[in-house]
């Protein structure tokens, strides 16, 4: 099988360049994303999250060799207290797979 694409991971209108990477809020809107102008940099991530941990499963990574990252969402929140007031804690894990070698995580072994 082949490394995940682009548009599997990041939506249907993603692009990129030598120097941009782009990807519509309109992609984003699939996974629960209300696009503003003034969307917050933490609900953008957490949305790129979700929609890239579509395609990168730990289903997927298990049957593909090609595949190096998988992002488990399987979501058991639990509950803690920051400054008296109490909070959800929902956890996304990210998985890295690489070759063994150096111990630093590096983009391009990805």
């Amino acid at each position: 099988m082949a490394e995940p694409t682009l548009i599997q991971v990041f939506g249907i209108n993603a692009v990129q360049t030598s120097t941009t990477l782009t990807i519509t809020k309109a992609d984003l809107a699939a996974v629960g994303l209300t696009a503003s102008a003034n969307n917050s940099a933490e609900s953008l991530l957490v949305a790129i999250l979700q929609l890239a941990k579509i395609q990168l499963s730990v289903t997927n990574l298990d049957s593909n060799i090609d595949q190096s990252i998988a992002i488990d969402g399987e979501n058991l929140p639990t509950f803690v207290i920051r400054n008296s007031t109490n909070y959800q804690r929902d956890t996304i894990s990210i998985q890295l797979d690489k070759l063994v070698g150096p111990l630093t995580i590096d983009p391009d072994d990805y």
